[in-house]
């Protein structure tokens, strides 16, 4: 799954009365709007052709930038610029917006002359705006500040990776194999899902993925073996019967995947026993999927998975599908596993990932070719997004620090202890309190803002413990 850049249209406001007064003002500072441009590439690809200098225009750019099927929309005012020209505009545009107060200059000189006011006086424009934003009720995201200073540049990226995440949200289709009975957090409606959050739930039969997994060739096993010996640590008692099925099983559900454009999947353990055709669980599948970006989680939950592949986009590839397991008290940390899925990519760079020969009981099937790694140290965002019932949803979000211990002789599976900012006591309890789910979604890095603006996107419940 390639990440792509978000794409954003810049609105740039000012009024169309002050080019007589101050003859070529409206060029000045449509270089100035094409600098702001230039100096987001890095973050966003952003379009901007012309000024918003009337209501007719404004209507006319933002139609463009939906009909364009662009992410977002960032607003700035280029001077002052009347607010009630913006009104006709939001209520046909389906884009998320933000609204950006910066100006050309970042001090106020002695020298200063009439003009000069006039071209760094966005401010008062931005508050008329946001006026007439604020009583539409249309939701928008907000910077006032320097645009030269970092965090201009990281408000903009946070803002466009949100935005992308829901077009693909919008757009994402996720396969679901069955679904343990019985399991309640995991439960929702897929109309309500679909509508609200976006994905499309696409139910099929693992037969789909069997019939691919045949028409997998032993050159494409061979090659993928290959792969796995240059870049992890193979365990020598793992046998090339169960390395080759595995990596068929792979191929196959990447093949199923491709062919029905599905960007997560989820599959329920039972069924690969119960099918009598699998030789092993596909663990070994499943975390190569997510190393590349596809949404996964186990046991059928569809919504979990398709989170984990919106955490890939507002992140970078660095999103993991995991579970809170033990409280570790001495540690004031939680560690966190599950049967043996784990995005190895996310792995510590100065440690190799194992590829081992593991036996695992469940299912009663063949020893499952199990990546071993933990993640890179640092923060990290834990996330779950749970259904409150009647079409509601909540994303619980917590922040804390990735920790370096690594040396369990006796976990099979990929694990990692978290220590929670709010301690551990505070962060399970809030958790339970707000019906955090028991399938978790954990993004490297500081990604709080970009899920928050994408709740106030997706217009659900933000909690932070």
């Amino acid at each position: 799954m390639k990440l792509r850049k978000p794409k954003i249209g810049l609105l740039a406001l000012m009024t169309d009365g002050y080019e007589s007064i101050f003859p070529g003002i409206n060029d000045r500072q449509f270089k100035y709007a094409k600098e702001l441009v230039k100096s987001l590439s890095s973050v966003a690809d952003i379009t901007f052709d012309e000024i918003g200098c009337n209501r007719t225009v404004i209507e006319k750019i933002v139609k463009e930038y939906n009909e364009a099927e662009l992410d977002g929309i960032l607003i700035t005012l280029l001077t002052y610029s009347q607010g009630s020209f913006l009104i006709r505009a939001l209520e046909n545009n389906r884009l998320p917006i933000a609204m950006a107060v910066v100006q050309p200059d970042q001090e106020v000189l002695d020298n200063w002359v009439e003009l000069d006011l006039t071209v760094n006086q966005g401010l008062h424009g931005a508050q008329d705006n946001a006026n007439i934003i604020a009583k539409s009720s249309t939701p928008c995201e907000f910077f006032a500040g320097n645009r030269h200073e970092k965090r201009f540049f990281d408000f903009v990226e946070d803002f466009a990776k949100a935005a992308c995440t829901r077009t693909v949200l919008k757009t994402m289709k996720t396969g679901a194999f069955s679904k343990m009975m019985g399991m309640g957090d995991i439960l929702v409606d897929d109309f309500e899902f679909f509508r609200t959050i976006g994905p499309m739930v696409m139910h099929d039969t693992i037969g789909s993925v069997y019939s691919r997994m045949a028409e997998v060739t032993k050159g494409e096993i061979d090659a993928q073996i290959t792969i796995d010996k240059k870049t992890h640590d193979v365990d020598k008692k793992l046998t090339y019967e169960s390395h080759a099925e595995a990596v068929k099983m792979y191929l196959g559900f990447k093949k199923y995947l491709e062919d029905k454009d599905l960007q997560a999947f989820t599959a329920h353990f039972d069924i690969f026993s119960d099918d009598k055709r699998f030789k092993q669980l596909p663990l070994y599948a499943a975390s190569n999927l997510l190393a590349e970006g596809y949404g996964y989680a186990a046991e059928g939950d569809f919504m979990c998975a398709s989170m984990v592949a919106a955490a890939s986009v507002l992140g970078n590839n660095d999103a993991n599908f995991t579970e809170m397991y033990t409280m570790d008290f001495a540690k004031k940390a939680i560690i966190f596993c599950h049967a043996g899925e784990g995005n190895w990519a996310t792995h510590r760079k100065d440690m190799k990932v194992r590829l081992i020969d593991r036996y695992l009981g469940e299912g009663g099937l063949e020893n499952p070719p199990t990546h071993i790694f933990t993640p890179e140290v640092g923060r990290a965002t834990l996330t779950s997004l749970a259904y409150k019932g009647k079409g509601k949803y909540r994303l619980v979000l917590a922040m804390g620090d990735m920790l370096p211990k690594s040396d369990l002789k006796g976990v099979e599976m990929p694990y990692f202890f978290w220590r929670p900012d709010a301690g551990i006591e505070a962060c399970v309890e809030g958790w339970l309190k707000n019906g955090g789910t028991h399938h978790e979604v954990i993004n490297l890095g500081d990604v709080k803002r970009r899920w928050q603006m994408l709740c106030n996107m997706l217009d659900i419940e933000y909690v932070e413990i």
